[in-house]
């Protein structure tokens, strides 16, 4: 039985990642956050392990072996109404990249990670309304 080839080639997700995390850096609201998160000496590291992370969501390789959630915890600078503009972002620079069905699927990954770190930074059921 022959094995089906990766939905997005390496090469889809190299350009994915560094097109969508120049914008990043570009932002005014994100950029500043990510720029003192990485450091200006980080961000090829930070990039390749994105990539892993990133073909790991979509073809399954299980490059990726971080845990995203410790990783934003330790930003303090993160507030839930970040989620907004960062997806914004991802899903224009999906769109310009991808056709739109392969779009939508990277989109919706990309949903359901930010609802997920939200539910796992600030989720307080104790906290007072």
């Amino acid at each position: 039985m022959a094995v089906p080839p990766p939905l997005f080639t390496d090469e889809e997700i190299d350009t994915l990642v560094e097109t969508f995390y120049a914008r990043v850096r570009r932002h005014h609201r994100l950029g500043p956050i990510f720029e003192e998160a990485v450091g200006a000496d980080g961000w090829p590291h930070h990039l390749a392990t994105l990539k892993d992370f990133w073909s790991s969501v979509l073809n399954t390789t299980g490059r990726y072996k971080g845990s995203p959630m410790a990783v934003h915890q330790r930003i303090p600078q993160l507030t839930e109404g970040l989620f907004m503009p960062w997806l914004n972002l991802f899903h224009q620079t999906c769109v310009e990249l991808f056709d739109a069905p392969r779009a939508a699927i990277v989109g919706q990954k990309a949903e359901r990670i930010a609802r997920s770190l939200k539910l796992g930074l600030f989720f307080n059921p104790d906290a007072v309304a």
